[in-house]
């Protein structure tokens, strides 16, 4: 976030490397650092996309920002019913969306949450989910997207390994295919579900098997024709909410800041919406 200088020397290390080429036309330099250019406006809109991930985004810019009051007293929140970045700047431009005026609560709320979500269990985030969130209209229902990614209480799946499982089950048997499952609830991108379909597979009792038998198994990457995504046994065991993933596999992942294993497994109840503790 700072002006870029010799530690920025990989693509990717700037926060400006990925701004499109017009998008800093006026300022002379895409070196710029972050806290710099917000200096140079009078008032300054932050446009929030409903996807959760855009959310968590929110929340942790704003307890950034929180500390540098000459920023956030010209600070303003519109908030989206869309992904702008579908749509052409010509077109954004023209939408008539109210601006809300960043107060000491945004900025206290969203300091929690981010808090929360880095935490070593779950719990702070669900107990947010007890509190006054309208004031980030699109917090708590991010935040339920995102608790129902943790090990289901049944099953041992995230909701959206659930719905690759569905699209497997359905015969969809193209990888590529499979991972577009990511577009049900939109918490992960796609890169994140050809990691989920990867890891279902990689298990020593894989739910689901990548690759045909008739070749090699272990020469498998997207895009190849011969390889065909199937449920196994456990698999269809799983979908059916009949067995536990982890009662034949290990877990080692992470959960914003929660390490998610087998003795330390944090699950959510889809039923009653109830986080359950190892």
């Amino acid at each position: 976030m700072e002006r870029r200088s010799a530690k920025h020397g990989n693509s990717g290390d700037h926060w400006l490397d990925e701004a499109c080429s017009g998008s800093l036309e006026g300022f002379g330099t895409r070196d710029i650092g972050f806290f710099e250019l917000c200096a140079k406006f009078d008032s300054i809109e932050i446009w929030v996309d409903p996807r959760p991930n855009d959310q968590l985004v929110l929340v942790w810019l704003l307890d950034l920002l929180r500390p540098y009051k000459e920023i956030t007293t010209k600070l303003s929140l519109v908030h989206t019913d869309d992904h702008v970045a579908h749509y052409a700047p010509e077109s954004v431009a023209k939408w008539q969306l109210p601006a809300f005026k960043v107060t000491e609560n945004h900025l206290v709320l969203a300091s929690r949450a981010w808090q929360a979500y880095r935490a070593e269990t779950p719990k702070p985030c669900f107990d947010l989910l007890m509190t006054d969130l309208a004031i980030l209209p699109r917090l708590r229902p991010a935040l339920i997207a995102l608790l129902e990614e943790l090990p289901d209480s049944v099953t041992g799946l995230g909701a959206s390994e659930m719905d690759i499982l569905d699209f497997v089950n359905d015969g969809r048997t193209d990888p590529r295919r499979v991972t577009e499952a990511w577009w049900m609830r939109d918490v992960f991108d796609e890169n994140d579900a050809r990691d989920a379909l990867l890891e279902l597979g990689a298990h020593s009792a894989p739910p689901v098997l990548l690759g045909d038998p008739a070749f090699d198994n272990d020469d498998r990457y997207f895009g190849r024709s011969e390889w065909k995504v199937t449920l196994t046994e456990l698999g269809r065991s799983i979908f059916a909410r009949e067995d536990d993933m982890w009662r034949h596999n290990r877990i080692c992942r992470w959960w914003g800041g929660t390490e998610l294993t087998n003795e330390k497994l944090w699950r959510w109840d889809r039923e009653s919406r109830l986080l359950i503790e190892p």
